[in-house]
């Protein structure tokens, strides 16, 4: 079928792209980029485009789509909510049914202690959320000093003032003013690139330099750090063994809370509900979005542990609300999207297909371009290089192949200056896996050091 026989008369991709070029602000998209692939339609792991061409989303959009395009039965779970009651807030004294089941069903999933849940409409918004409940419960426990906020250059946590003050890349704080106040930036856990560590073990790298930032700021003004379990912006960069684990029991001595934004990780992309389970921590706050909906609706769920979320309610109550905390519609998609997760077994296979995509991966080290293969389930990366020996990025970063990956190959996936991001839907096959790493091939192997494609 043609999709663009769906759309409105005379509506060719052409047509769309120029409408979009004159009518709307795309993030991260340069003015003199006048090309759009305009989408229509979706099933599975694939999508199509206004003139029919078919490509694999190799990137679930933006790891999001756990459970796949086109999914009816999220359809109607929307449908029949808005029919009873399609929104209400959980301000106050009110709440909805919907909530309440997911915030249950929630508690029930989650490690540990984290058994209260705080809504809001994505990500960005929760870290938002958790960076003023790590700073309200040491001000409501008599240490008001406690502000400083330990975060992770290349980490990646939003664009809000907060959540974008703690993103350690220049381009979030350069041209818009001063950033959040108190937040220091520590080095990555990024194994790839040894130039970081000056020969030495990563994680006592890591620790040591934690430690010497602890006391040289003062533990007593530290409220919390916050990381992703595994880093998503500088491709799916998994720390050794040992690092949260060290650096959770570190922090817990000094009294600072620890935040994983499990925005990309949570629900099932690791091959577990969250990577805390796969690292072997439990977080004071855990922050997810993304595919808790499968991006069907826009709706997160931030996740605290008993001790703060008894703290941070307490006297007045928590005083930050949002419009949309606790949208019914969206919990319900939500409980929707968390049953197929289950019923079809979504974690396992994204541990069974991601080891099997990670393999046929492993086969393109071959080739020159490619550095290093790396990831966790089905959130992987392929690192480009110009020399793998001394591990030089490629100098015009990767947005040539991804381009040229999406209109020579059919593929669609995520890139950063120094790889290609793959987070496809966890109902990847073995098939899928299969026909990305050929795709992937036959670019990569015309990829010259600078970068271009051949």
């Amino acid at each position: 079928m043609n999709p663009a026989t769906a759309t409105a008369p005379g509506a060719t991709g052409t047509g769309l792209a120029a409408a979009d070029r004159a009518t709307l602000i795309h993030p991260t998209l340069p003015a003199h980029r006048t090309d759009r692939t305009v989408l229509v339609s979706g099933t599975g792991c694939r999508v199509t485009d206004a003139d029919g061409r078919e490509y694999l989303d190799a990137s679930a959009v933006l790891g999001v789509t756990q459970v796949g395009h086109g999914r009816a039965e999220l359809a109607r779970a929307a449908a029949e909510q808005m029919t009873r009651l399609e929104y209400f807030h959980t301000w106050g004294t009110v709440t909805n049914d919907r909530a309440i089941e997911l915030a249950t069903r929630l508690a029930e999933l989650a490690p540990g202690s984290l058994r209260r849940t705080y809504f809001t409409s994505g990500g960005a918004e929760g870290n938002e959320i958790a960076l003023r409940m790590a700073r309200l419960y040491h001000h409501r426990r008599g240490e008001p000093q406690r502000t400083w906020i330990l975060a992770r250059t290349m980490g990646y946590h939003g664009i809000g003032y907060g959540s974008g003050g703690v993103s350690g890349f220049p381009v979030y704080h350069q041209g818009f003013g001063p950033s959040m106040p108190d937040v220091h930036f520590l080095t990555p856990p990024h194994p790839y690139r040894r130039d970081l560590f000056s020969g030495a073990d990563v994680t006592e790298f890591c620790l040591a330099e934690l430690r010497e930032s602890i006391e040289r700021i003062g533990p007593e003004r530290i409220a919390a750090m916050i990381g992703e379990p595994v880093m998503g912006g500088i491709g799916a960069v998994v720390p050794p063994a040992d690092y949260w684990p060290r650096v959770a029991e570190l922090l817990r001595s000094y009294g600072i809370l620890l935040i994983l934004d499990e925005v990309v990780t949570g629900y099932g992309r690791t091959g577990h509900w969250f990577a805390a389970e796969h690292f072997g921590v439990v977080p004071d706050i855990l922050v997810t979005a993304k595919g808790l909906t499968s991006g069907y609706l826009p709706h997160g769920a931030v996740l605290v542990a008993d001790p703060v979320a008894d703290t941070v309610t307490a006297e007045q109550g928590f005083p930050v609300g949002f419009t949309y905390t606790g949208h019914p519609t969206a919990c319900a998609v939500a409980l929707a999207n968390l049953d197929i997760i289950e019923r079809e077994n979504l974690l396992a296979n994204a541990a069974a297909v991601g080891a099997h995509l990670r393999s046929g991966l492993e086969q393109l080290l071959d080739l020159p371009v490619v550095g290093e293969v790396r990831g966790l389930g089905l959130m992987l990366a392929v690192e480009l290089t110009a020399d793998r020996a001394a591990r030089r990025p490629l100098p015009h970063g990767t947005a040539e192949v991804a381009d040229a990956l999406r209109e020579q190959a059919g593929i669609i996936l995520r890139n950063n200056p120094y790889a290609l991001v793959i987070n496809p839907p966890l109902v990847f096959t073995r098939q899928d896996a299969d026909g990305l790493v050929d795709g992937l091939r036959s670019v990569l192997s015309r990829v010259d050091p600078d970068g271009h494609v051949r």
